[in-house]
């Protein structure tokens, strides 16, 4: 085989995988964003929540976090929220001094976004128990997560760790009637932690909707 040969399949091959990277992009939704190692540091963020309170990362230390990434508009959401599954997981993990935080990466005009007021009544018409809601228009702490669904979750531990992150359950559909039944992720993760047990199911595919950020 001559070198120029051996070169054009090179060229070749890394046009193909190239061409294979830009087509998995698209199918996640064609944004351009990152992933984040599991067992890896929890990208710091410096956001405002519903109530016009600047949040970060930071002012967690030593808590167990959770994110969850939210679109009132998109029917997973709307499944495990219908069905009061989401409420509970959340008033269970505050209870035992777990902070929970919705966040709402939707870009202004896109499905899913809302202004503080706005994010503040849909917590009531939900019946919600996060610890706030996070208000993320521009996309920065969504792409910074490597968010591409909702819903879609990551557990962050006291040292700043994420722990676990992925969907909330296998049943990646948005049936109602999925729930029963159905291996919860989010609530094994916080289990394992809370019994001092490495997070058996670290990382899981998340499936919903895409999240709608700004172009």
């Amino acid at each position: 085989m001559t070198n120029t040969t051996k070169r054009t399949m090179f060229i070749g091959a890394a046009v193909i995988a190239a061409g294979a990277i830009a087509a998995s992009a698209f199918l996640m939704g064609g944004d351009a964003v990152a992933s984040i190692e599991t067992g890896g540091p929890a990208p710091a963020f410096s956001v405002q929540d519903a109530s016009g309170q600047t949040r970060t990362l930071s002012e967690f230390a030593g808590q167990t976090v959770v994110l969850e990434w939210t679109n009132y508009g998109c029917p997973y959401v709307v499944r495990h929220y219908s069905s009061g599954s989401m409420q509970a997981m959340q008033q269970e993990a505050t209870a035992d001094g777990v902070v929970w935080l919705q966040v709402i990466s939707s870009a202004p005009g896109e499905q899913g976004h809302l202004d503080g007021p706005g994010a503040l009544a849909r917590v009531q018409t939900d019946n919600a128990h996060p610890t706030a809601t996070l208000l993320d228009p521009t996309g920065v702490m969504g792409r910074a997560y490597g968010a591409r669904n909702t819903p879609q979750v990551f557990v962050i531990n006291g040292e700043g760790q994420v722990v676990y992150q992925g969907a909330i359950d296998n049943r990646p559909t948005a049936r109602a009637s999925a729930a029963e039944g159905a291996t919860n992720y989010v609530r094994a993760a916080l289990d394992d932690m809370e019994a001092g047990r490495p997070v058996q199911t670290a990382t899981t595919t998340p499936y919903g909707c895409t999240v709608k950020y700004a172009d």
